[in-house]
């Protein structure tokens, strides 16, 4: 699973509205935001990385205006973290990951009074994005063009984004999925806001997103969870530890 997890995320990246191949590495980025959470790299499973790699990657995001990044398998590139290190990064996480499949997933009732939809305007996708900001500390009023387009690209590539809204009208929380590669898909920004939570939604949302995935043909949903608490939501709807992610990055 590991190999096929590392490869689906550079094949997403490959879909990046910019794309940077240098030596074993891709990178994905997008000219409309700066944030090192969505701009960044991961190798290719199965080549060589020297330093002069590393090297190259440094001076690609540097020549890009971006700060330099990575995430991937770790198991895929053992040898990574070495080279990365001696090249200036530090860590900036380790996680594990989890996986479900169609045979485990469990669907927990959605909280009375809330509806879960996939978005169909762009109103619904700020919408949910505002929702995702408040959750996350960030409390921009209005959601950026670049949030909503992303959102956008990303269902029309056949992704999954799902929101949960009241009966008038407002967004309590969402998430998305990366459209599935090698019938693997990401599960990722799983959010509520403050006064809907402690209620079942995230899990909710969360099952949601996997039942549309394997409707859809996908054979696995992956994700990471931030927290104990993530942690025991995401095993509660049927997702299991699987191998291991590093994320890197050098100021």
């Amino acid at each position: 699973m590991d190999l096929r997890i590392q490869r689906s995320v550079v094949s997403n990246l490959r879909s990046r509205p910019r794309v940077i191949e240098t030596g074993p590495f891709v990178a994905g980025l997008d000219p409309e935001t700066e944030s090192p959470y969505i701009n960044y790299a991961s190798p290719v499973p199965g080549l060589p990385i020297t330093e002069a790699d590393v090297t190259g990657l440094v001076a690609a995001f540097t020549g890009a205006g971006r700060k330099p990044r990575l995430e991937y398998v770790t198991s895929c590139s053992p040898e990574l973290e070495a080279l990365l290190l001696g090249a200036g990064f530090t860590v900036e996480e380790r996680n594990q990951y989890l996986i479900c499949s169609p045979s485990t997933l469990l669907a927990p009732p959605v909280p009375q009074g809330l509806v879960l939809l996939e978005p169909e305007t762009d109103g619904d996708r700020a919408g949910i994005v505002a929702a995702q900001n408040e959750a996350f500390g960030d409390f921009a009023d209005d959601p950026s063009p670049a949030a909503i387009a992303r959102l956008r690209r990303c269902q029309e590539r056949g992704g999954v984004v799902l929101g949960a809204r009241t009966a008038d009208g407002v967004w309590a929380g969402g998430g998305q999925a990366t459209p599935p590669d090698d019938g693997l898909s990401e599960v990722a920004g799983i959010a509520v806001r403050e006064k809907f939570r402690r209620r079942g939604l995230g899990a909710a949302i969360s099952s949601g997103i996997a039942r549309r995935l394997f409707d859809r043909g996908a054979g696995f949903a992956w994700l990471e969870a931030s927290g104990d608490d993530s942690w025991r939501v995401y095993e509660r709807i049927g997702f299991v530890p699987s191998g291991h992610r590093l994320y890197m990055s050098r100021s």
